[in-house]
């Protein structure tokens, strides 16, 4: 029985037990009743029907009632047997939203007198004594917070450690109830929680899995204090439930179990009047691995204590639908909330979320930032890849800083000009900064006394930064190494936290030379890999090759005793190479599903101690992992391709043991190896293989990049139907086109490059242009004016004309996709476009659609009762909007995008005035122009200036680079399409003369 988060699937069932039930059909109705029995009954405090387990039968003076405990609210309830219904199995297949939790590992003692010896001792008791129960209450009355820690799961019980908090001092319940002579520590073997090292591999929260299964503490479960007070608390064992619903208010006690309601969110649990989230990861994955956690001055226990976020800012997460703390954040919180320096890796690394929280909670220590400048000036800086990332994270701060201190966060992003940077001024009380390692460097230059009182650094996607600036990372480091070396600031806080996605090199020298004892946590698996230093080999073959290449590649006379495992993906394949291992006189194992008898020998000869030179191989499939739990294997064979990134990352958490210590490697030689075989099969995830070899440091074979550059090719002749990339188009270069899913090729049967005589748009010269719609600083879609003979305007005046009369404003009632319909807006009329209609709301009059102005370019949302009936002759003329591109000018510091700042000034500069511009390409319907300028003319004195250049214009305000490449780069591409075109015409002619022939002879 798993966790289910979804409360929509209980809303659901609720609905749809009491529609069956409400019918009152006497089939349903159980002949027997009898303890124990599995039922629904209806709930006269509910007013609804709920499943139920009998607890009791009592007789009455008319009539017999049941106790009743309902399994879906923890609640027990006497129900008259008239209201009890036989239990469908329909309904019975959602898991109980229930689950019974106790003090981890902590068991009732009790003084034993022996009268013959005269003497007494403390031994264990079976049941609570009233003492230890009042005490407990106490605590609980006392207490302002409370939290909890999984531990374990054994049968059907969740234990956990129980903390609480009274008057700002944290209690844990177990301690103090063994402190206090009321309990006893019993470690049994079954649900000890093993070190980080030993620990088994994770599963799901199952109530039919077996007692020996242990959870990982370190899932740190995330409190919020509870809407309600607990009352009159009369319990026998200290047990409380899990539920997955609504709250309703603090209920009495079972049989020695104590019920709580609480307030709505997925997957909590209620301990004793708190919340606390568990994992996603930790509900549904049963095959994710612990992290890697490394540390050298935290002990493991203490890394694993929940994180003490401050109130308000638990609250503010909640109303943001922040269902608690990730696998990740578990992990990463602790160490940044105390300060310490931390590296954290995972999948998610591009989120704020994972240091925000703990930072803001160690900002509220006011006291330990005494002994710096009483001077204005950050205490916090924040270091973002680029301004989009940084205006995230400003908005974030603004937000969840509201929940704590006035910290008055700002966001500095500066362009080239000097001016600009000398001009900053900070805030009063402004203790955080976002910015760019570039605008950084550039504040520096003018103010470097801000930042006298700087003590947390923190590197937002840690390694995008190093892979675009790595330069200034460093310098950045170098200046904030000197800052807090200084001696007056011994006493303050100094931490360094860096956020990412990817290990490199770079982040290793981040550890080493400027961080102290550096807390690391990596929950990428394969990442792990790359910081422990196994050695990563590709191996491309045929697929009828894999076995040779086998033989090949293991070796059989090691020097040390090697464990291999070779991972398959079928029991076909497990047979196969488990047969080619033993022709070749190989100690080899095999699992699979279809021999589960055979694992408990397969973990035994593995487990055994071999010899040097001894070599034992294991074939497996990827779902017998979790059930093995093999973490000491020193070499894995990918002779199947992994089916996904996880499973990949599972594969490799096999060798988590000999993942070595970065800081003591030989980089010569490393024990733990990978071994990928590249076959033709899974040719399309070569891009991906070569994007991970490429921060390993691995050896890259050169049959790699050529098969990657073919893989490649292939992929760009299937992207007919994609538009040309955007990035292409704006700066003459795609930034990844690895990854870009858009088309990077001019194709002339597409129409990028037009031959059609007649077409409206020139393909070079001279012409007067009128922006409509700005994208950014240098994209726009306009009119291109015709001088002689303006075609749109006359199609103006008559639509106004035609629309002027009432009768003609006919409202259109089904839209059809795709179709051209006027749209009136201030007093003008438009001719646009149905791009997107709701699919269930075409006939709807009021519904909303999705339009393109085609005339202007940009797109909008309309109610189609907005739109009217377009004469076909208003239709006959093309769509008038042109996409315009301003060449040879990009953003500065290797941004895609440009900055607001510069885009909101080039709209207000430019929208709806006329432009002079000269074409120096056109695809499509697209133009790059160079230049775009502003002409005024003055008529008395009967010439024309210019007012401005675009192009000039964004290289003023320093937000802009020269980019002279921009067009030599479109031009190759069109060079390169025209000749692609010859050269396949040419042997289309070839063939049919060819052809001809044969058909002569």
């Amino acid at each position: 029985m798993t966790f289910v988060d979804s409360e929509m699937e209980y809303k659901k069932l609720d609905a749809e037990m009491n529609q069956f039930y409400n019918r009152d059909v006497e089939e349903v109705k159980p002949l027997t009743l009898e303890e124990g029995q599995v039922c629904v009954v209806f709930c006269q405090e509910l007013k609804c029907w709920c499943r139920a387990v009998v607890k009791s039968i009592l007789f009455c003076a008319d009539h017999y009632l049941a106790e009743c405990f309902l399994v879906d609210y923890a609640k027990y309830t006497p129900v008259k047997t008239k209201d009890i219904r036989v239990a469908v199995e329909a309904f019975m297949q959602l898991p109980y939203r229930a689950k019974k939790f106790r003090l981890y590992c902590t068991k009732p003692v009790t003084l034993r007198i022996d009268f013959c010896d005269d003497a007494s001792e403390i031994v264990p008791a079976k049941r609570w004594d009233s003492a230890a129960i009042q005490y407990f209450q106490n605590l609980l009355k006392g207490t302002t917070q409370i939290e909890a820690k999984l531990c374990a799961i054994e049968d059907d019980n969740f234990d956990v450690y129980l903390y609480v908090t009274i008057k700002d001092e944290k209690i844990c319940v177990n301690d103090d109830l063994v402190a206090k002579n009321f309990a006893c520590y019993v470690m049994t073997k079954e649900n000890t929680v093993n070190s980080a090292k030993s620990q088994k591999p994770w599963s799901s929260l199952s109530l039919k899995s077996s007692p020996e299964k242990v959870i990982s503490p370190a899932l740190a479960l995330w409190p919020m204090l509870m809407q309600g007070k607990v009352h009159n608390l009369e319990t026998s064992e200290y047990n409380v439930y899990l539920l997955l619903l609504k709250p309703s208010i603090v209920s009495k006690k079972g049989s020695g179990t104590l019920t709580l309601h609480y307030i709505d969110i997925n997957c909590v649990l209620v301990a004793l009047g708190d919340i606390i989230s568990i994992p996603k990861e930790f509900q549904k994955i049963n095959t994710a691995q612990p992290p890697i956690v490394l540390s050298n001055k935290i002990e493991p226990r203490s890394v694993l204590e929940t994180t003490p976020l401050l109130v308000d800012l638990k609250k503010e997460l909640l109303r943001n639908k922040f269902l608690g703390p990730n696998l990740t954040e578990s992990y990463c919180w602790p160490p940044i909330a105390r300060g310490c320096d931390s590296v954290v890796i995972s999948h998610h690394g591009n989120d704020p979320l994972l240091y925000i929280p703990p930072v803001l909670t160690f900002l509220q220590s006011g006291s330990c930032y005494k002994s710096l400048p009483t001077r204005n000036g950050p205490i916090a800086l924040i270091i973002c890849p680029g301004w989009r990332k940084a205006q995230l994270v400003f908005e974030l701060l603004e937000k969840y800083g509201r929940c704590s201190r006035p910290l008055h966060p700002m966001l500095i992003l500066l362009g080239l000009n000097k001016e600009e940077a000398k001009n900053v001024k900070l805030q009063r009380g402004c203790e955080v900064i976002v910015t760019t390692p570039h605008s950084l460097l550039r504040l520096l230059e003018h103010h470097s006394l801000f930042f006298l009182r700087l003590c947390h650094l923190v590197f937002d996607e840690v390694d995008n930064l190093f892979s675009e600036a790595s330069k200034q990372i460093f310098t950045i480091l170098e200046y904030y190494k000197k800052t807090i070396t200084v001696e007056e600031r011994e006493s303050a806080p100094h931490q360094i936290v860096a956020v990412g996605s990817h290990w490199s090199k770079h982040i290793e020298h981040l550890t080493k030379e400027f961080m102290n004892d550096p807390y690391i946590v990596i929950t990428a698996m394969e990442e792990a890999s790359i910081y422990g230093n196994v050695q990563q080999v590709v191996q491309l073959c045929l697929n009828c090759e894999r076995t040779s290449v086998l033989l090949q590649i293991l070796d059989f006379t090691p020097s040390k005793a090697q464990k291999t495992l070779i991972f398959t993906n079928s029991v076909d394949e497990t047979e196969m190479v488990y047969k080619v291992m033993e022709s070749s006189s190989i100690f080899c194992l095999k699992v699979h599903k279809e021999i589960e008898f055979h694992f408990k020998y397969a973990v035994e000869q593995w487990k055994k101690i071999f010899t040097s030179g001894t070599h034992v191989v294991l074939v497996l499939t990827d779902d017998c992992m979790p059930s093995l739990g093999i973490t000491d294997a020193t070499c894995v064979v990918h002779f199947s391709f992994p089916a996904s990134p996880s499973v990949f990352g599972v594969r490799l958490h096999s060798m988590s043991d000999n993942f070595q210590n970065g800081s003591s490697v030989d980089q010569v030689y490393t024990k733990a190896k990978s071994i990928l075989l590249l076959t033709e099969r899974n040719g399309c995830h070569a891009v991906g293989v070569l994007r991970y070899l490429e921060h390993t440091d691995a050896k890259i074979p050169p049959e790699l990049c050529d098969f990657t550059a073919g893989v490649l090719e292939a992929k760009e002749d299937m992207k007919l139907a994609r538009p040309l990339c955007q990035y292409l188009k704006r700066s003459g270069v795609c930034k990844d086109m690895r990854i870009c899913p858009d088309r990077h090729r001019v194709h002339l049967q597409i129409s990028d490059i037009s031959w059609d005589k007649s077409n409206t748009i020139p393909m070079a010269g001279c012409v007067t242009i009128v922006p409509l719609h700005i994208v950014d600083a240098t994209n726009y879609f306009g009119r291109i004016i015709d001088k002689q003979k303006d075609q749109y305007a006359i199609l103006v005046g008559e639509m106004i004309e035609y629309f002027k009369k009432a009768r003609n404003k006919v409202s259109v009632e089904m839209v059809e996709k795709l179709a051209l319909y006027g749209l009136c807006e201030e007093g003008l009329f438009h001719r646009v476009q149905v791009l997107e209609i709701p699919p269930k709301e075409e006939n709807c009059f009021f519904c909303n659609v999705i339009i393109k102005y085609i005339d202007e370019g940009r797109t909008g949302q309309v109610q189609v009762h907005q739109l009217f009936h377009l004469p076909t002759r208003f239709q006959i003329l093309p769509p008038q909007a042109v996409e315009i591109i301003v060449c040879r000018v990009k953003p500065i510091d290797n941004e895609i995008e440009w900055n607001p700042k510069v885009t909101r000034y080039i709209h207000h500069k430019i929208r709806g005035k006329l432009h002079e511009a000269k074409i120096v390409l056109a695809l499509g319907n697209t133009i790059w122009v160079d230049p775009m300028v502003r002409v005024t003319k003055l008529s008395e004195l009967k010439t024309s200036i210019n007012e401005y250049n675009i192009r000039s214009e964004i290289l003023s305000m320093g937000m802009g680079i020269d980019n002279p490449e921009h067009i030599k780069q479109l031009q190759k591409l069109c060079k390169h399409a025209k000749t692609l075109a010859l050269e396949e015409k040419t042997l289309q002619t070839f063939l049919i003369n060819r052809i001809f022939i044969r058909y002569e002879y």
